[in-house]
């Protein structure tokens, strides 16, 4: 049931902590404590979810045991943070078409500037596709939460995307 979710563990993984060894082992940590606890997944579960719960508990741990934290968002930082500029968002008029020019690397390195707690709510709801409430079970935090990272993550990797387009020319400079 858990094996074949393991290129999302690894994917979601690589993405938490940017080293690919670091990734590797938070996924192998993962998979063999789900080994570990397969009773506990309840039949019709899904066991994706249950995975990436797991791999985000194996990440706090690690960081626990070293001594850091997640990288917390503060509220009040994000209140004087000047607003998204407006060229981030009325310039692009043709979204898809942008998002496809750029790389994979590019939309990664956007992606890992992220406060971790946005970039693992982005990779659940966004690239994995799972449902807000699933999420926030995942993640243990209320829906609400959940939405309001996935509508901040966004507005910050568009920001981040847009000064990239704007190098590459896709985008007009301010």
């Amino acid at each position: 049931m858990a094996w074949p979710h393991l290129a999302v563990v690894l994917r979601v993984a690589r993405l938490l902590v940017g080293s690919a060894a670091d990734a590797e082992d938070l996924a192998q940590e993962t998979m063999l404590k789900a080994l570990r606890a397969i009773d506990t997944l309840r039949d019709g579960a899904d066991a994706k979810a249950w995975l990436l719960a797991i791999l985000r508990n194996v990440r706090v741990d690690h960081l626990r045991r070293a001594g850091r934290s997640a990288g917390t968002l503060s509220l009040e930082r994000l209140e004087v943070d000047p607003p998204a500029s407006p060229e981030a968002t009325e310039t692009w008029e043709r979204p898809e078409e942008i998002l496809n020019a750029f790389s994979d690397a590019q939309v990664i390195r956007a992606l890992q500037e992220l406060p971790e707690e946005i970039r693992l709510t982005l990779l659940l709801v966004d690239v994995e596709q799972i449902d807000h409430r699933e999420a926030a079970a995942m993640l243990e935090v209320p829906v609400g939460t959940i939405k309001s990272r996935t509508h901040r993550g966004r507005a910050m990797l568009r920001e981040r995307l847009a000064s990239v387009a704007r190098e590459m020319g896709l985008v007009p400079r301010a």
